[in-house]
């Protein structure tokens, strides 16, 4: 139960709101007693002849017999005054108050909870939502994405209905359960007795039935984010899984987990499913129980013509029995709470997992903000690790603000892990990264990146308007700033021959778009932002000639009068770098101008002649 804390952590807040809940369910429970504690008086006005001689008690004693006694006495009055039409009416309309009030209090205990309810998850999805944000990139690789996405709706919905529900069953039932025995040690503290030695076994039996509840909802939880994860790869990989005629590949690992899926459910429903009945048969045993010990003793003492010594006349025990017959439910209830805390503790363990996940790229405790660039951008021996492999060794650089510097080398050479430094998309392993002499770390994230715009080479856009994926960076922006950065980036024109223009909705992932447009977009967005650093990311080695030559042609009117980070896959885009980096496993290797380095007998060159730059 320790894992509803992060639950009952949301309600720090709603006191209120608990308080009332619990006072509208104790009242409900109240007024459904006292109109259970009418059978008595209405059995003795039905079958006993002598009910209008009762005599007036000797006050209002606290026992059930003294209670029983004066409500008995009252419907004597009654009948003495009027008759027994008149006192049978006084018993059903006072049944029918305590009921009214009994649902009346029912019902406003519903009214406090949902908002409670609702009120929990929405916070809950949102700090969900939030945490993800400030995830670093590297939690990303290790996870899958629809694993993700599976936590984020199904196991935050597996909250919603079990756990919520769990917590309500935690208020509700067992007060119930406490306030009805407190009536049955009131009515008969010996018959009780018996009760109290028969209930904990049931407890027992059902306690054995739900321990393995919780790891089949944890191995189903994981099914289904194993789901999600293929479902998420089909529908980013259609075009490809279609051409290689994948589909039965896929639909055969698709199937596989969704048959694994379907028997770890079974077998949670199963034992879900028997709760409910289990629970309910054990009731109606003990119920059993106590109908044949009290039965004889009632029996046994009216065959001696005493009092019984269950302190209880028949009526009285009927009272008893029908009391406990309100046990039953509530009791099923509450089993079937507990077989849905061990799901829901499930779900709540793999949120947990995202919400204290380690935020490794922390904010300073005082941060700096870096309000312009003035100088230099500079890595001072930095070396990167990640999981114990060194991806960056011993790198030093400087960047001079208005410089152009190219990255090149070999797929993994580490060139998108350098510039993933820049904007802290993680932090380094050792050494420095230098932003006007001042280390990155110090400065706050939002001031840092603020002054960078980043173009990689898979366009990243948004289902919305042309017009807001390009303001993403700088949302006040009018539509006729946004159309001068769609000009420069040579997007306007294509922009414009658009049914609805710029507020054209461009499709999930900007899907609606060519290779060659969507990066446009992306150019227009980081012209929009104006940041003076800039960091692009291959940006033109997926695109045809034609699209090349648009998008180069908007990369350069960008980069004028900006300090420019540039990995380049064709070298042809970088000749007229300040300074072209070579890197090779991690290190930098080689370093010059294009020129500079055709001349020498490195890896430069041999890059060059293999794309037959000349």
């Amino acid at each position: 139960m320790k894992r509803f804390s992060t639950i009952l952590r949301y309600l720090k807040d709603r006191k209120g709101n608990i308080t009332l809940y619990f006072t509208f369910n104790l009242l409900s429970i109240l007024f459904s007693l006292v109109s259970l504690t009418m059978l008595g008086p209405f059995l003795k006005l039905l079958f006993d002849k002598n009910v209008a001689k009762i005599p007036k008690p000797e006050g209002i004693k606290f026992s059930a017999s003294s209670v029983l006694e004066n409500l008995q006495w009252v419907l004597a009055r009654l009948i003495n005054e009027h008759n027994k039409v008149y006192a049978l009416a006084f018993i059903c309309l006072l049944v029918l108050v305590a009921i009214f009030f009994k649902n009346l209090f029912t019902y406003l205990s519903f009214r406090v909870l949902a908002p409670m309810r609702n009120f929990v998850m929405t916070k809950l999805r949102s700090d969900l939502y939030v945490k993800i944000l400030q995830l670093p990139i590297g939690y990303f690789t290790e996870q899958r994405k629809g694993d993700i996405i599976s936590r984020m709706s199904n196991d935050a919905n597996e909250v919603e209905w079990s756990v919520m529900s769990t917590l309500e069953g935690l208020i509700r039932e067992p007060l119930t359960i406490l306030i009805i025995l407190f009536a049955l040690v009131f009515l008969s503290p010996l018959l009780s007795l018996f009760l109290f030695v028969l209930l904990p076994i049931t407890g027992f039996v059902i306690g054995r039935l739900s321990r393995s509840l919780k790891k089949q909802s944890g191995e189903s939880a994981e099914k289904m984010g194993l789901l999600m994860s293929i479902l998420d790869e089909t529908l980013t990989g259609l075009r490809v899984i279609k051409a290689f005629n994948a589909e039965k590949i896929l639909q055969g690992k698709f199937l596989g987990t969704n048959n694994e899926l379907n028997h770890l459910r079974n077998k949670m429903n199963f034992r879900r499913d028997l709760a409910s009945p289990m629970s309910e048969f054990l009731g109606v045993a003990v119920l059993c129980c106590i109908l044949w010990i009290g039965g004889r003793m009632v029996l046994g003492d009216q065959a001696h013509g005493g009092t019984s010594s269950l302190g209880l006349e028949p009526e009285g025990f009927i009272t008893y029995i029908l009391f406990f017959t309100q046990i039953i439910n509530p009791a099923k209830s509450l089993s079937t709470a507990f077989y849905n805390a061990q799901r829901g503790s499930a779900a709540i363990k793999r949120i947990e997992e995202v919400l204290q996940a380690p935020i490794v790229v922390e904010e300073p405790d005082a941060p700096r903000q870096l309000a312009s660039f003035q100088k230099n951008i500079e890595f001072r021996n930095v070396t990167f690790k990640y999981e114990d492999v060194t991806i960056l060794d011993n790198i030093n650089l400087t960047i001079e603000k208005g410089k152009t510097i190219a990255l090149v080398g070999s797929s993994g050479a580490g060139k998108s892990t350098l510039v993933d430094l820049v904007p802290r998309f993680h932090d380094v392993t050792s050494g420095e990264l230098l932003i006007d002499g001042v280390n990155i770390k110090e400065y706050s994230l939002l001031s840092l990146r603020d002054q960078m715009g980043i173009v990689t080479q898979e366009p990243i856009l948004f289902n919305d308007t042309i017009a807001n994926n390009i303001s993403l960076g700088n949302p006040v922006a009018t539509i006729d700033e946004i159309e001068q950065a769609a000009r420069i980036a040579n997007a306007h024109d294509f922009i414009m021959r658009k049914d609805e223009n710029y507020q054209t909705n461009i499709g999930d992932r900007g899907n609606k778009l060519s290779g060659g447009e969507r990066q446009r977009v992306t150019i227009a967005r980081a012209v929009l932002k104006n940041p003076p650093i800039l960091i692009l990311d291959e940006a033109t080695s997926s695109l045809d000639t034609e699209s090349e030559r648009l998008v180069q042609d908007a990369i350069n009117k960008m980069m004028a009068n900006r300090t420019s980070i540039v990995i380049a896959h064709r070298l042809s885009t970088i000749r007229h770098a300040d300074e072209i980096i070579v890197l090779q496993k991690g290190r930098i290797v080689q370093r010059g101008t294009h020129d500079e380095l055709l001349n020498q007998d490195g890896l430069y060159r041999k890059l060059v002649e293999m794309q037959e730059v000349k």
